[in-house]
């Protein structure tokens, strides 16, 4: 159904003195069409890209809606690897319409180069599929530079950093919430009044950063030049996910970046992302009702991983850390940094279904145990001998929490050729109802490796 009861039809419907049904109730239009979520159920890294790769070969849309060229998503596909920063990695699917949504920032020159690397491994007609909402704010190069100068602060007044990828994400998301960001729709409105709004904009940073330097009249000729490559590619966002909702049949898919515990309102603050990544940002990064969320996938690693610093309750630094780490080859896509490795947590897993409601969990990476003796799982957090049944808000307790832990013998199998549930071995599949059982949300899919095949569909 799309947009089509006008005040025209209102007026004939009810006023008509012919109309025998005049008086009866406006009928109800029906919610449209369900939307699925992907999600990160851990600190990013789980492999939701393989996820939503898998899901994305039905879907009709397969749309980003919060985080920007911070977000690294990996897919293999028939033995090409691709990385997706920006890019919806719904876009390998030639059937399938990407959309980045409102909720998501986008660096211009960031975005062309990611899709030129994936034409030159045989991404085909990405231009042609890709949606741009016209209200999604713009990162410049400044805003980068920015999140550097940002951290060398940190590190030199607190004498730690937060850990940013640098891409600019959390100047931008700063810029839109202190309403002096740029939008899409500015960048293809008035050049000149852009221009102008782009030059305030640089001179309030540099006000603030006295090393900031910006070759304004470069910036904006390589803009003008990237916006009108743009420009064919951006549509009215909330209009055209209504169309979508509301008209004929459609699977839209939602790929969310990042991860429940880098969420700004719910992660280990202040080691998070600036974004929202978790169920509320797909409707408010998209423009889309609660009512129309429908499947809510969680993504999580049969172990923990997570970039950067900031608490890591179940942490490894020993050689089993070393072991998930070089096995896992647990290098972050987006900045090549070594990933800190650590038994699965499931205290963190039950608090981001509590936000999320996951109707379905991926498990994945599980082949990478195969050769442990024994496998641990943290299942409470005690502060002081006593358990808590929540997990804590406050960094500086999440620090001094003990974890308590259920330990497995390992199954010391290869498990990358399994395809289905009975080829894995049995003490796998007693690791993976524990954990399934244990945080309450059924597991859809069991991960054993990199390519679309590795992951097994349990129902």
């Amino acid at each position: 159904m799309s947009l089509s009861w006008s005040a025209k039809d209102h007026k004939s419907y009810t006023n008509s003195p012919s109309n025998p049904t005049q008086g009866l109730k406006r009928p109800r239009n029906d919610t449209g069409n369900k939307v699925t979520v992907v999600l990160g159920a851990q600190w990013g890294d789980e492999g939701k890209g393989k996820v939503v790769d898998l899901l994305a070969t039905e879907s009709d849309l397969v749309c980003r809606c919060q985080g920007g060229n911070n977000a690294g998503h990996t897919v293999v596909v028939e033995g090409t690897e691709y990385d997706f920063h920006l890019l919806p990695s719904g876009i390998i699917n030639p059937k399938s319409i990407c959309v980045i949504g409102n909720g998501v920032v986008i660096h211009l020159p960031g975005l062309f180069e990611e899709a030129e690397k994936n034409e030159k491994k045989g991404l085909k007609g990405w231009e042609k599929r890709l949606v741009v909402s016209d209200r999604a704010h713009l990162v410049f190069d400044f805003h980068q530079v920015v999140d550097g100068i940002q951290e060398t602060q940190r590190q030199a007044t607190e004498g730690k950093i937060i850990g940013t990828t640098k891409k600019g994400i959390g100047p931008t998301y700063t810029s839109k919430a202190s309403r002096i960001g740029l939008r899409v729709c500015d960048l293809l409105g008035d050049f000149k009044e852009f221009s102008t709004k782009f030059k305030n904009l640089v001179a309030q940073y540099q006000s603030m950063y006295s090393s900031l330097t910006v070759d304004t009249d470069t910036q904006l000729k390589k803009l003008k030049e990237y916006g009108e490559r743009l420009r064919p590619m951006v549509r009215d966002g909330v209009y055209y996910m209504y169309e979508a909702l509301h008209g004929p049949p459609k699977k839209i898919l939602v790929e969310g970046a990042n991860a429940a515990l880098l969420d700004i309102d719910f992660g280990t603050y202040p080691f998070v992302t600036s974004s929202n990544c978790t169920v509320g940002g797909a409707c408010t990064g998209l423009g889309i009702p609660p009512l129309n969320i429908g499947e809510v996938y969680g993504v999580s690693k049969a172990y923990t991983t997570r970039v950067g610093i900031g608490a890591f309750p179940t942490e490894q630094l020993n050689a089993t850390g070393e072991l998930l780490q070089t096995r896992g080859h647990e290098v972050g896509v987006t900045t090549g940094r070594k990933r800190r490795c650590g038994w699965l947590d499931l205290v963190i897993l039950r608090y981001a279904h509590m936000i999320n409601g996951f109707t379905a969990i991926a498990l994945t990476k599980l082949d990478i145990l195969d050769v442990l003796d024994e496998i641990k799982v943290g299942v409470a957090y005690k502060i002081n001998g006593k358990r808590i049944p929540h997990f804590p808000a406050n960094m500086e307790l999440l620090h001094k929490v003990e974890v308590e832990y259920e330990t497995f013998p390992g199954w010391k199998s290869d498990t990358s050729a399994a395809r289905k549930w009975n080829d894995l071995p049995q003490k796998a599949q007693n690791y993976i109802r524990f954990v399934e059982n244990h945080i309450g949300v059924p597991i859809k899919w069991v991960g054993v490796g990199k390519s679309r095949e590795c992951m097994i569909q349990m129902f």
